[in-house]
């Protein structure tokens, strides 16, 4: 969109991915339960020989979701704001080389992801720890982030809350890079079908900027239909980060308040920081090459509803954001 400011952008963006964390956020939480190495010995019913998940899995699924706030505008921020800025970089330095739109998208993109991933990975870690947290009926409520956030502080507290990092952008970035050339391409294809259907080809932007429910149903139908599929390509890498990060909560058991974390007997070992292929190895030795596609069935729905929510939100944020200051709205590219 020309003309758009970066507080245009980190106001639409910020506001887009609000919305998507209240709604798809209980699906995140019982994938990450899904994904933990303690998953059945947490959160199956004991009385139960097939190991069916007890109600206990289905308790506090907003847990975390207080650092997930306070994180979501500078994150989204800052992904949007370096997106755009590295895009229209590439598309105005870029042309002697004669880049294919798909391959500027991919670049961009990525290193947006590798900016946002450093300030997102902090609340990653405070969520996903916040996220196993276990309630006791009749004991007070505490803030499961604030205990979190306890359990993770002291020596070393910062390659903690930086643990995963490396994890979240190996899953972030084909992420990325698989979703938005084929959001794009899908989004394009879309409104030029429109387009030609409605007005015999009168022309893509005036077509586009109808309605605001025209431009985010066409938006969040493409980012749903890519996210979903760059959703289960990437879960090996997404079940990695998940171990990671919770890897950084159990080298002590902190019991306060209203939660704690249920101990196992192989808490012990769990301190010793490993990479990202010796938790893939044992995740096999475990449950086999489809223990890393484990939640791969949450996790397709849960991007497909946040992706096109996220997505079609911040698109029709941002198209109203500029229509208030009555600038012009290029819309031919997704930024």
């Amino acid at each position: 969109m020309s003309g758009s400011s970066n507080l245009d952008v980190m106001l639409a963006g910020g506001g887009a991915a609000f919305v998507v964390d209240l709604i798809v956020y209980p699906l995140d939480t019982l994938k990450t339960r899904q994904q933990s190495r303690d998953f059945i010995s947490t959160f199956a019913d004991p009385s139960s020989k097939t190991k069916l998940p007890s109600r206990q899995l289905f308790k506090g699924l907003y847990q975390g979701l207080g650092i997930v706030i306070v994180a979501t505008l500078p994150a989204a921020g800052t992904f949007f704001t370096t997106y755009e800025a590295v895009k229209s970089f590439i598309s105005r330095h870029g042309v002697p080389l004669g880049l294919p739109q798909p391959l500027v998208h991919s670049g961009a993109s990525a290193i947006a992801e590798c900016a946002s991933c450093l300030v997102l990975t902090p609340s990653e870690v405070i969520k996903q720890n916040a996220q196993m947290l276990q309630q006791h009926s009749g004991a007070s409520r505490g803030s499961a982030s604030l205990q979190a956030l306890r359990q993770l502080g002291g020596a070393g507290a910062g390659p903690k809350l930086l643990s995963g990092y490396t994890a979240l952008v190996a899953r972030n970035l084909p992420f990325t890079a698989i979703q938005f050339p084929i959001f794009e391409f899908l989004r394009a294809r879309i409104w030029g079908r429109r387009s030609g259907v409605s007005r015999g080809g009168a022309g893509f932007d005036a077509r586009e900027n109808d309605s605001l429910f025209e431009t985010g149903l066409i938006t969040g139908t493409s980012a749903g239909l890519a996210g979903s599929f760059a959703a289960v390509i990437t879960t090996p890498m997404d079940v990695v980060k998940t171990r990671m990060m919770l890897l950084a909560g159990n080298d002590r058991d902190v019991k306060q308040g209203a939660h704690d974390r249920i101990a196992s007997p192989h808490d012990a070992s769990r301190s010793d920081p490993r990479g990202g292929f010796a938790i893939a190895r044992e995740v096999i030795a475990e449950r086999g090459v489809s223990g890393l596609f484990r939640g791969a069935l949450l996790r397709a729905v849960w991007t497909a509803v946040g992706s096109g929510l996220y997505l079609g939100t911040y698109e029709v944020a941002k198209v109203w954001l500029a229509r208030r200051k009555g600038q012009d709205i290029d819309d031919r590219g997704f930024l």
